[in-house]
């Protein structure tokens, strides 16, 4: 099974370049980002002709995930538990099926970006990863190949990032974020790029100042395993050449392969 994740970037802007990639590459699963798009809106007929059956969290103008995929869902949920007052989509969740391994669970995040830093925004993304991590310490209690994957908007680690001392004390790069990080990681989640190389790799290139084009980049988007299914793992894709691609996303999707 290979499982893929992509923040789009808007699902009406980059239509054309998602048909082609599903065209190219056929993931059992791809995970989106950012569709900016309410569900009764996004394009389910194109993507439904390539053979995909479609879930959609979406909200107006902004954020908004999705899960493809050519399994049929079992079960999905939406939404990040533990404040009614949320509004924002940012999770979706789906359930499948498999032949020999019962139940997989997929959980497709946006997680906050947290800038600037003195505003809201920030505590906002503490306590949305405060609430994430009571959401997976429970999920990883069913002892199932379970799989959070998405858009982290958090830089791991000084290797992950193209120049780190440009990027500290962002949201994405801060004591804060990353306490919130290690305290998701030492609940037993693997980190599947780590697990299969130490190469510096990255995920996301600014548009600005030519970051493309001097490979200033950095990896923000993950999959985050648990131990049932990082025993799965047999490797990590970056499809990076999707960034040069004409009218790109700033991230590229990551996919992740199986034996699910």
């Amino acid at each position: 099974m290979r499982i893929a994740t992509w923040n789009i970037n808007g699902i009406k802007a980059r239509l054309g370049l998602l048909e082609l990639w599903l065209r190219q590459h056929a993931p059992d699963v791809v995970c989106l980002q950012e569709i900016k798009s309410v569900d009764e809106a996004f394009p389910r007929a194109e993507i439904e002709a390539l053979g995909y059956n479609i879930e959609t969290h979406g909200q107006k103008s902004w954020n908004g995930v999705a899960i493809l995929s050519k399994h049929r869902f079992d079960e999905v949920h939406r939404g990040l538990p533990g404040d009614d007052s949320d509004e924002q989509a940012r999770l979706i969740e789906g359930l499948f099926s498999t032949d020999d391994q019962g139940v997989v669970r997929v959980c497709n995040i946006y997680l906050p970006n947290g800038n600037p830093v003195d505003s809201e925004k920030f505590p906002y993304k503490l306590a949305w990863m405060e609430r994430l991590i009571a959401f997976v310490e429970e999920r990883l209690s069913f002892e199932e190949p379970f799989i959070l994957l998405g858009d982290f908007n958090l830089i791991p680690t000084g290797h992950d990032c193209h120049d780190p001392a440009a990027w500290w004390g962002d949201a994405l790069f801060r004591p804060e974020s990353l306490e919130k990080f290690r305290r998701l990681t030492n609940l037993g989640l693997v980190d599947a790029l780590r697990a299969v190389t130490d190469e510096p790799s990255y995920t996301f290139w600014d548009f600005q100042s030519g970051a493309w084009r001097r490979n200033a980049g950095i990896r923000i988007d993950h999959l985050m395993l648990s131990p049932q299914a990082a025993d799965r793992l047999e490797d990590v894709v970056i499809h990076k050449d999707v960034r040069g691609w004409d009218k790109p996303s700033d991230h590229v999707p990551v996919e992740g392969v199986f034996t699910l």
